[in-house]
Order: C-alpha cells, then structure tokens, then sequence
C-alpha cells in the first residue's frame, strides 16, 4: 500500500468513526480501525493528515475533521447541535446551534428530522445517557410510554423517560442516583422529540 493510499484509508475511517460516534477516534481506535498493533503507526498518520490539512488537533487533545476524502463507507447527513438539555434540575432552554454532527444515516433515518442536546447531569446514566453525552433526538410531538424524551415542562428542558397515567404525566429519571426523583404535570408539558441514541 503506498503512503498516500495508506492516508487516504486512514482518513476513511476517520470519518466512519465520526459518523458513526459523533466524536473522532483515540490514536488506540484509529490504529484498531487500520490493523496496527502500536498506537504509534497511527499517530504518525494523524500529524501527516495534519500536514496535509485534513485534519487538525484541537486543543483539549482530540482532533477535528478539516475536509474529507470521499473515501468513507457510512452515508451520513448533518444533524445540528442546539445546546444543553439536563438530565437532573432542568434549565432554560436555548435553541442556539453550537454546530454539526455528522451522523450515520442509518440513526438519523429519512424523511424525519433530528437535532442533537448535550447531557447535562447523572439522572439518566442507567438508560445510557451521561452528563455531557451528545444525545441525537428525533424532532416529534408524540411519544409513546417508556420512551425516552426530550420535553419542555414550564418553560423548560429536560430528558427523561415518559409514563403516562390516566390524570397526570411522569417524566422518570432512571439514575443510580437515588436523590433524583421523577417530574410530575397535569398540564404545560410539550414533547421536543424522542431519543434515538447517546453518540458519545
């Protein structure tokens, strides 16, 4: 394999493993994904790609994609990030786009629409969503009991998991915390969307 085709397939699972995680790989990943046995062969691929202006290392040490090679094997499309959504004491909503995600289109299935809040608190880590996950959520009005949601109460955002009883509307938490406690309304409850996965 010549060194630029070695690039080129690297750079093909760089993007696979965005779309697919919403995140970029470790060094360890990328070196899996490329079958080398040292982490090191990896590294020396991520600072040619720099080089070459594919990518580039962001200070908190992980790296973003620049441009992309055309190599990669998942179809994705774009999914915007519009904030943060706790999953404890919910906060204000505000739908301001920090950005995109490129997500794979077998998650982010046509013809629906989808948007992307960041995890804030622990009350849902037993149902796989952690305090700063991107969670990718479905935009919909109805959700069905059990669903996991993302739900506007009073004004306010919040995800949880939904119970429907005959008076009243529960949103659940499901923590290994046991001080967080569900949220109950009779009324001002409107559903954003269902959660579809926690990509980080």
């Amino acid at each position: 394999m010549s060194e630029s085709e070695r690039l080129l397939r690297a750079l093909g699972c760089i993007q696979d493993y965005l779309a697919r995680h919403g995140r970029s790989p470790s060094v360890r990943a990328l070196a899996g994904c490329m079958g080398f046995s040292s982490p090191r062969s990896a590294a020396v691929l991520i600072d040619d790609l720099v080089a070459a202006g594919y990518l580039r290392k962001r200070q908190d040490g992980r790296i973003q994609l620049l441009r992309e090679s055309g190599t990669g094997t998942a179809r994705t499309v774009e999914v915007p990030i519009v904030g943060s959504a706790p999953c404890g004491t919910p906060l204000s909503a505000e739908e301001n786009i920090e950005g995109v995600v490129r997500v794979d289109s077998r998650l982010a299935k046509r013809p629906h629409r989808y948007f992307i809040v960041r995890a804030q608190g622990t009350s849902m880590n037993r149902a796989g969503i952690n305090d700063g996950d991107l969670v990718l959520v479905r935009s919909t009005r109805d959700a069905r009991d059990g669903d996991r949601v993302v739900a506007l109460v009073d004004g306010e955002v919040t995800i949880k998991s939904l119970r429907r009883g005959r008076d009243v509307v529960a949103l659940e938490p499901r923590s290994s915390n046991p001080t967080h406690r569900p949220i109950f309304t009779a009324t001002e409850l409107e559903i954003q969307g269902v959660v579809v996965a926690s990509l980080s």
